[in-house]
């Protein structure tokens, strides 16, 4: 038997896919979460005419990290 017996069936990407989504279920919750937000990708596209660009436009726009200021005051 070939060790890359999988490559009938579906393909590296998909392959690696279902790697990485074992891999992440097996992890803790906390660490879980932390990969889980590290997969997430931000995708902008953006019009070209005559050789300049049009406004970027995202299609999964990035979530807004709130600051929280913290003060001694209590």
């Amino acid at each position: 038997m070939s060790s890359a017996i999988w490559r009938q069936h579906f393909t590296f990407n998909k392959y690696s896919q279902i790697a990485a989504r074992a891999l992440r279920q097996s992890l803790n919750e906390a660490e879980r979460v932390q990969a889980e937000r590290r997969g997430l990708t931000v995708v902008r596209y953006q019009s070209w005419e005559d050789g300049k660009g049009g406004e970027q436009v995202y299609l999964n726009p990035p979530e807004q990290k709130k600051d929280v200021t913290k003060s001694a005051a209590v």
